[in-house]
């Protein structure tokens, strides 16, 4: 009898994990599904990039210079959807948690300049700062990386 309920326990909770897991939307974080993007390589060699978007930016590095530690900084990264298709970005993450990003939430048309708004708080650092930024789109690659860097000092340290 208590082999009977262990097995039927293993199988409905084998069943609970497997519908649990099958009935996610697939949404993630993104701002954006996933049916959106498009990846114009194919197996037999032909490809659709040339109706891609492509996101050109002016610059994809900053440098503040020399900062006193607390002060917080800003920058814009400066970029043209210069393909023939709408840019939408889904993602932007940075490698550190002093280093917070703003991008467009709506799709660039094709010709139009936006930009990426960088804030680096500069709080509790020193010396050297090197951060990257990670943004994930709808372009081919579907990631492109811009960086900042700072050098943190400390009031009576300044020249």
């Amino acid at each position: 009898m208590k082999r009977n309920f262990l097995f039927l326990f293993l199988i409905f909770s084998g069943a609970v994990l497997l519908f649990n897991s099958c009935g996610s939307s697939g949404s993630g974080d993104g701002l954006y599904s996933s049916d959106i993007v498009k990846n114009p390589n194919t197996a037999g060699g032909k490809s659709d990039a040339g109706n891609m978007p492509v996101m050109e930016f002016e610059k994809d590095f900053h440098d503040f210079g020399k900062l006193i530690q607390g002060e917080k900084v800003s920058y814009n990264f400066k970029f043209t959807n210069s393909g023939k298709s709408d840019l939408i970005i889904s993602k932007v993450s940075s490698s550190c948690g002093c280093t917070v990003p703003d991008f467009p939430k709506t799709p660039v048309k094709p010709g139009e300049t936006n930009k990426i708004t960088v804030k680096f708080d500069s709080e509790g650092r020193r010396g050297f700062q090197n951060k990257s930024i990670t943004i994930l789109s709808n372009t081919q690659p579907n990631s492109t990386v811009l960086r900042i860097k700072a050098q943190i000092v400390l009031p009576e340290e300044m020249e």
